[in-house]
């Protein structure tokens, strides 16, 4: 790598940080989305990174599809062990159960839809006020037009035309009862 990669990823890496900072300084009951994958583990390395010398000041969500590796379930709970951080595990199947969801059946079937709805109503059951996710604007078009701080509403349904702008990193976490946040720390 040459000298100007390098500044890049710790300008990056910078601006992560201080976006997870600022998540913390204006709202009251955040969390971080941690599936065990990818994206999930850099954004809890740089939570710890960005608290460090103290614990992360948040809890972590866990969407449990039911279809995880176990191996991606022991390094979950050992890395949870291990830094001493609470982990909440909300889990589809309690969704079906419930009714709240319908189990799709067929070849194609999936339980990423289920995961909206056992979000929600995490989110809604535990109040949290901002849910740090580790998605990235080079993914797909959709999530090009997210902000770091991205508005949802009572229903949990983002408007791209209620974002707020998001001017020399000032972020706006203002927001009536019953809406949240949705942070995209490593978007860039």
């Amino acid at each position: 790598m040459d000298k100007f990669s390098i500044n890049h990823l710790r300008e990056l890496e910078s601006e992560s940080i201080f976006v997870i900072r600022e998540v913390i300084a204006q709202f009251e009951n955040p969390t971080l989305l941690f599936s065990g994958g990818k994206d999930s583990i850099v954004m809890f390395y740089l939570a710890r990174k960005a608290f460090y010398p103290a614990k992360v000041p948040f809890p972590l969500l866990h969407i449990d599809t039911g279809h995880n590796f176990i191996e991606t379930l022991e390094y979950r709970d050992d890395l949870m062990k291990k830094t001493g951080t609470r982990l909440i595990a909300a889990l589809v199947q309690d969704s079906i159960d419930k009714g709240r969801i319908a189990e799709e059946t067929g070849y194609y079937a999936s339980r990423n839809i289920a995961q909206t709805v056992t979000l929600l109503d995490a989110i809604a059951e535990y109040k949290f006020d901002a849910a740090m996710g580790g998605g990235r604007r080079d993914e797909e078009k959709a999530r090009a037009k997210e902000r770091f701080f991205s508005h949802r509403d009572e229903f949990g349904q983002w408007e791209p035309k209620n974002q707020r702008p998001e001017l020399w990193n000032i972020f706006n976490g203002k927001k009536n009862i019953g809406e949240h946040f949705r942070v995209f720390p490593i978007s860039n």
